[in-house]
């Protein structure tokens, strides 16, 4: 690499950006990231002493106007278009002290930088070509990863695994596209314009592969945003031992004494990657106490608000209508699972109802239970397939507008609709997709039809 001019005018840097990339806070380690055509013209102001060589770190130390040292860091300069943003990229590995970094920050700003706004490395590596709109997004999943399977869902869509699945349905409606224009601009040179039912024989395929997606965000959704779980039943039968159970902590008080729990408390575990929100419930009970009434009431609100529900009953007390009732009232509700608690005492309930056996006191029934909850929740679900899903509510929003427009242009087709008026919602399809991965040109289509067919004029 050429040596770089120290000297160089900050006023003529162009459009460099800075910013913190690592969490803000006294740290070990802080990491800032620099990236624009001046990006190693004003490390080498920074940081003089470091002999900037592409993608190897360098030792120097960090200077002030004056050339004082104020730290010692590791800086990395990535060349484009082999990096994060496809522009020249240097990062900067210093002491992770608040006026340390505060200073490389301003000081980077000073020598002709501006301040990044959110999100915009990553922004300009999708318009830089180093990613489409789907990796980007799934960076910000990546970082939001509560839980490993989280991580790994998000980081096979950051290496392109949901654009893979969608790239070949976008090219061939592109080419359908292509048929049709083709057909319609030059009719006069011999071109044959696609038969209606060959239309249809392309577009099944599409359709079929777009529904598939959708299918999935029943999975994906859960996997990107987790389940909340209530916990209820009446008042004594062990909720919050099986609450407490679940977490694998002691977070609700437990008592003999009925009533011990007179708010919904809330918490978080991972059910094999899923986040749970769980949440422990008053008991529900007819009573006249106004705080207890409040507390049964905010118990139905966590049932109207849960995905799914354990409606817990004592085995060892005998059968009570408020149990039928509490049941049959939770199933209007929400899904719901009913499970009898206290298996590790003599059996006294009779009912023909089925449930799930647990004791609460010593974990008999619990790895069961978790699998009955993932399989309500999430019917068919492996939490170890590594097939692709659509985590991204906008995703499944723009598949579906694209699903509604094939349907369009299907039954366009059946009734001998011209295709000029066909291509109206194939063009609305493509749009659709479009705001998944990308825009297509005019130039993709131009291409596709010229090289599809021979002109020859």
């Amino acid at each position: 690499m050429p040596p770089i001019d120290a000297n160089i005018d900050a006023a003529g840097s162009g459009d460099t950006i800075a910013a913190l990339s690592t969490p803000p806070g006294r740290s070990g380690i802080a990491v800032v990231r620099i990236s624009g055509p001046r990006a190693a013209a004003i490390t080498a102001l920074l940081a003089p002493a470091a002999r900037l060589a592409a993608r190897t770190a360098a030792l120097g130390k960090i200077v002030d106007a004056q050339g004082n040292a104020v730290d010692r860091a590791l800086v990395t300069l990535f060349p484009k278009p082999n990096s994060y943003t496809g522009e020249d990229v240097v990062e900067i590995a210093c002491h992770g002290s608040l006026p340390v970094v505060r200073f490389v920050v301003e000081r980077a700003l000073e020598l002709g930088a501006r301040l990044a706004e959110p999100g915009e490395f990553t922004r300009r590596a999708h318009l830089n070509g180093r990613m489409d709109l789907v990796q980007a997004e799934a960076v910000r999943d990546l970082i939001d990863a509560a839980t490993l399977y989280q991580a790994r869902v998000a980081v096979r869509q950051v290496d392109g695994a949901l654009s893979q699945e969608i790239r070949p349905l976008k090219k061939q409606l592109v080419d359908c596209i292509a048929l049709l224009e083709a057909g319609i601009d030059f009719a006069e040179d011999d071109v044959d314009v696609a038969a209606d039912a060959h239309i249809l024989e392309r577009l099944a395929p599409v359709r079929a592969g777009i529904a598939r997606l959708v299918d999935g965000f029943r999975f994906g959704k859960v996997v990107r945003s987790g389940l909340k779980l209530a916990i209820a039943g009446r008042p004594n039968v062990g909720k919050s031992s099986l609450f407490n159970r679940l977490l694998n902590k002691d977070r609700a008080i437990t008592a003999p004494t009925a009533g011990t729990t007179r708010d919904a408390i809330h918490e978080t575990v991972s059910f094999d990657g899923i986040p749970v929100e769980l949440a422990d419930t008053a008991g529900i009970h007819a009573t006249g106490d106004a705080i207890e009434a409040e507390g049964v009431e905010r118990s139905w609100q966590a049932l109207r608000e849960a995905d799914i529900a354990l409606i817990v009953c004592d085995l060892s007390a005998p059968a009570q209508r408020a149990d039928s009732e509490l049941w049959r009232r939770a199933k209007q509700t929400c899904a719901a699972l009913r499970v009898g608690n206290k298996a590790d005492l003599p059996a006294r309930l009779e009912t023909d109802e089925p449930l799930i056996r647990v004791s609460a006191k010593t974990g008999e029934g619990l790895a069961a239970l978790r699998l009955r909850i993932r399989g309500a929740a999430l019917p068919g679900f492996d939490a170890a397939d590594d097939g692709t899903f659509v985590t991204n509510i906008r995703h499944e929003g723009l598949l579906r507008a694209a699903l509604q427009a094939l349907a369009k242009s299907e039954a366009a087709a059946r009734g001998r609709v011209p295709h000029e008026m066909l291509l109206l919602d194939l063009y609305e399809a493509l749009h659709a997709l479009d705001g998944i991965t990308g825009a297509t040109t005019l130039d993709d289509i131009l291409n596709n039809i010229f090289s599809t067919f021979c002109i020859g004029k």
